[in-house]
């Protein structure tokens, strides 16, 4: 009987170890699984701009490249990014992508309206 339990506790305290080791490698790489995720952009769409100067910031963490409207913008290690663009009266579309090392991509559309005072 003695040996059953130490050969019950063995087969447990391994297959919790082995659980513990499991989840420990999920949390540790959700990011990579997952990929690119872009959030936290400080505009809203369909939103009516007073302004003809903007200034966009956001995150978009585990990018290596990122681009507003085409173009390549800088982001720093933790992927936060900031840009001003100039926009013009009326219609206004802003499209933001970005791409992980492992090919992800996230791609965020904002339209705008650009109402300014003359």
């Amino acid at each position: 009987m003695n040996r059953d339990a130490k050969k019950i506790f063995s087969i447990a305290s391994l297959s919790v170890l082995f659980l513990t080791i499991l989840v420990y490698a999920f949390f540790s790489s959700r990011s990579l699984i997952f990929g690119v995720k872009i959030k936290n952009v400080n505009i809203t769409d369909g939103a009516k701009v007073e302004k003809n100067i903007l200034e966009i910031k956001g995150n978009a963490k585990n990018a290596i490249n990122i681009t507003l409207n085409g173009r390549e913008i800088s982001i720093n290690q933790q992927g936060d990014f900031d840009e001003t663009i100039i926009l013009l009266s009326g219609y206004n579309v802003i499209d933001i992508k970005a791409k992980d090392k492992f090919g992800k991509e996230d791609e965020k559309i904002f339209r705008l309206i650009g109402e300014f005072a003359k």
